[in-house]
């Protein structure tokens, strides 16, 4: 059975909203309710993710850890940031145009000095979970995984096997992808409120068949690009 983890990784709760304006994106449940069909058969996870949501795609690690037939995943693109934890799930290969980049966990925080240690505390603690799974993977030493965090490293195919956190290069470039110098960031928290209440009241963005037309998400795209002009000169 294929799984696609493609886009944004993003939280169950938040998905709808990304739908709604058109973006690729891969939740927890996607993987999770695609495990369940597949009931112990053999899948197969394609990547191609710039990553998301540090938490959702811890989740979708450990459900894929955990799931009790074989999981072989595949790097059809780029498996970044939250990304290449989900692609240490299990034996992996890597389209040879792929690319494979971990850094150090990233978030927004305000108030005074006490909530910024605090927040510095949390970033280094979410740097050691995201470190235990390359480690994991590739038999590094923790300090060496958090150098390389540090570095935000960059991996070409090779790289990334020799690294240890790919097992090998694909043998087929029929999904050699179309490379791209462009990444499209996680919106912020409020914007994701605010943007949810631009879609219909009763809309349900999972049912194909109330699928936005063009006026409706055009309408709805001239809004939300307002919102992010507004976020911009916050």
């Amino acid at each position: 059975m294929k799984i696609d983890v493609k886009g944004l990784i993003v939280p169950n709760d938040d998905k709808e909203v990304y739908d709604f304006f058109g973006y690729e994106t891969a939740s927890p449940k996607d993987v999770s309710d695609a495990l369940e069909k597949a009931n112990g058969k053999s899948v197969d996870v394609y990547i191609n993710s710039d990553g998301g949501d540090l938490f959702a795609g811890a989740e979708m690690y450990a459900a894929l850890q955990e799931y009790k037939g074989a999981v072989s995943i595949h790097v059809v693109g780029r498996a970044c940031s939250a990304a290449s934890v989900i692609l240490c799930a299990g034996k992996s290969d890597i389209t040879p145009a792929g690319m494979v980049m971990i850094h150090n966990v990233s978030a927004a925080a305000d108030g005074d000095y006490r909530d910024m240690d605090a927040a510095s505390e949390m970033l280094k603690q979410a740097n050691d979970s995201v470190a235990a799974a390359y480690q994991l993977k590739t038999g590094k030493s923790r300090a060496e995984i958090l150098r390389a965090m540090d570095s935000e490293t960059w991996m070409s195919s090779a790289e990334a096997v020799r690294f240890g956190i790919v097992d090998g290069i694909a043998g087929s470039m029929r999904d050699q992808p179309q490379l791209a110098a462009a990444s499209s960031p996680l919106m912020p928290k409020a914007m994701i409120e605010k943007a949810r209440t631009l879609i219909p009241k009763g809309y349900n963005v999972s049912n194909p068949a109330e699928k936005p037309d063009f006026y409706m998400r055009e309408k709805a795209q001239q809004q939300l690009n307002i919102l992010k002009m507004e976020e911009l000169n916050k």
